[in-house]
């Protein structure tokens, strides 16, 4: 059983490296993107798909390493098979279609909690995105059509 716990450990770390690394080059994308009360509505859309496209892929990228390990140790009977639960565990869907081992169950509950970490964490940045950008519009609202500079 410790022997698991530590395995699983290991991934967990695998899982909030990808992340921490992941989010950073997020964030320095983000730092070149101007986010203006005047933005239009596709820019910002564009901005908030780019930032859940790439925090999925994250996750699929995580995923991958679990998926891994259950090919590695025979657990699943092929890659493919282990991606799919996999990838059923870490989102917490749990079809119960496939399951592990008796001797290697307790790592898929530990995938299980770190999806949910990974996915709060991943929430947590998007909230942020959504925030800077209605903090934007909020300190500096649009102009009424009555204020414009040609209405004046």
């Amino acid at each position: 059983m410790l022997s698991q716990i530590f395995i699983a450990w290991g991934l967990l770390d695998l899982c909030v490296t990808v992340h921490a690394l992941g989010l950073k080059a997020a964030f320095r994308w983000l730092r070149h993107q101007p986010v203006t009360a005047t933005m239009p509505f596709w820019r910002t859309t564009f901005i908030l798909t780019r930032v859940a496209g790439w925090t999925v892929l994250l996750h699929l990228v995580e995923i991958a390493f679990w998926a891994l390990y259950y090919t590695w140790t025979r657990s699943m009977p092929d890659m493919q098979t282990a991606y799919y639960f996999s990838i059923v565990t870490y989102t917490t869907t749990g079809y119960g279609d496939l399951v592990l081992p008796t001797e290697r169950r307790l790592i898929g509950g530990i995938e299980a909690l770190t999806g949910i970490l990974m996915c709060g964490w991943s929430t947590g940045f998007f909230f942020a995105v959504v925030s800077r950008i209605y903090t934007s519009r909020k300190e500096h609202p649009e102009p009424h059509a009555e204020e414009s500079p040609s209405h004046r």
